[in-house]
């Protein structure tokens, strides 16, 4: 891409944002300060207010708050080692040995390789992300220290919020409570919780441990949930009641919950009405066995919310950190195509994401962090349908990604009519 005579380079921390489409459709300048935005005015071509020499013209791409990545391992991920081919195991205690024998053998240390993927997420165009860590006998709490080591070095990039994850159950395995106890003590900020019933086989064993600890440590929650059927669904109702009881509202998630898009009638709505009267969000990440139905439990006033789950690692070959191509991928499978579903699949990595993860300040009004990301796009729907570039990336108001550009594509909203 050409740089045009005379224009200055692009700053590390434009003092403005000119042209660039807002979701609504709205041309606009977006003024920054001090790590924030100052003013959002429609779009002169004088410059208005934020006329100046450190301000960025995006050539009316559009503008959205940085994604957020509401689900992710960080010290899974095999990026930044050599490839290992997927090997495939009959249940989930198989897969979990499997993973314990792989990371064994990986010679290239946790750190490193949660590096490469949180480097990869920010070019993306990802501003935060809720990480699951590993926290078991045969690790204790090594991969936890490896993360929080990694969220230090990226704190001026990235947010980063950490799940003390035990991946080995916690009733049936000993030691974990208080592993997990440890870990809430040195830096996590939540602590999770794996398949009540068809893991530890134990729901209020496991849910009187989870919820206790987060009590104790005034910390969020945060539980896979894998089982299917009804046994899924009472297993969330039973997280909800609990929820509910206990006033935690808005700090409780049940990730995958694949057991929702398992059943109907009364089942899902009793279910997604307990869930919303409690203040359970529901995580998903799209197909795998089945996917809750997002818009059936948004109407209930569920917040769901998106995240990548598994990048490159035992689990699964795939993924790409990319948090677009993540709503797209749900916007897919869950049948979203009109305009306003393509933005309904767009808040799942932005606005609820968001709200899910209990970030505050963040969004595009005058005193919102500047956590943004342009997209070489002309609105909301293209964005999520077409795999566009991301052209810039900011975080507190300073540029992290991709690798700045000296001049930026003029967009065209519409093609122009032909023969009229």
């Amino acid at each position: 891409m050409s740089h045009p005579v005379g224009a200055p380079p692009i700053p590390s921390a434009p003092a403005a944002l000119r042209n660039v489409t807002l979701p609504d459709g709205r041309r606009a300048d977006i003024a920054l300060h001090e790590g924030r935005i100052a003013a959002v005015t429609d779009h002169r071509a004088d410059g208005g207010a934020v006329r100046g020499g450190t301000s960025v013209d995006l050539g009316g791409a559009l503008l959205l708050p940085a994604f957020v990545d509401g689900h992710a391992h960080l010290d899974k991920t095999l990026l930044g080692a050599p490839w290992q081919p997927h090997r495939t195991t009959a249940t989930l205690r198989e897969q979990i040995a499997d993973e314990r024998e792989l990371r064994a053998s990986i010679e290239v240390p946790v750190a490193a390789r949660a590096t490469a993927l949180a480097e990869r997420m920010i070019s993306l165009g990802t501003g935060h992300v809720r990480s699951h860590v590993d926290v078991d006998p045969d690790i204790g709490l090594a991969a936890l220290h490896a993360v929080l080591g990694v969220r230090e070095e990226f704190q001026d990039r990235l947010g980063i919020q950490l799940v003390a994850f035990p991946q080995s159950g916690v009733v049936s395995s000993p030691g974990v409570a208080d592993l997990l106890d440890a870990a809430l003590a040195e830096g996590a900020d939540l602590i999770g919780g794996l398949d009540p019933a068809g893991f530890d086989g134990d729901v209020d064993g496991q849910l009187d441990i989870v919820f206790r600890l987060a009590e104790r440590h005034g910390a969020g929650i945060d539980i896979h949930l894998h089982d299917g059927g009804e046994s899924g669904t009472a297993q969330l109702r039973a997280v909800a009641e609990r929820t509910a009881a206990l006033g935690l509202g808005g700090t409780v998630t049940v990730s995958h919950a694949y057991a929702l898009g398992q059943v109907e009638g009364s089942e899902l709505a009793v279910t997604a009405d307990a869930l919303a009267a409690a203040g359970v969000s529901i995580m998903t990440n799209g197909p795998r066995d089945t996917m809750p139905p997002v818009l059936r439990l948004r109407e209930h006033g569920v917040r769901v919310f998106a995240g990548s789950d598994n990048i490159r690692d035992s689990w699964w070959p795939y993924g790409t950190a990319d948090m677009l191509e993540r709503a797209t991928i749900i916007g897919l499978q869950g049948g979203l195509m009109t305009d306003e579903e393509l933005h309904a699949a767009a808040s799942l990595i932005t606005g609820e994401a968001a709200a899910a993860l209990g970030l505050t300040g963040y969004g595009l009004a005058p005193g919102d962090r500047a956590d943004l990301v342009v997209i070489a796009a002309g609105g909301v729907p293209e964005a999520v349908a077409a795999h566009p570039e991301r052209l810039l990336v900011l975080h507190g108001g300073r540029v992290v990604g991709p690798a700045p550009r000296t001049a930026y594509p003029r967009l065209t909203l519409a093609p122009p009519e032909v023969g009229r």
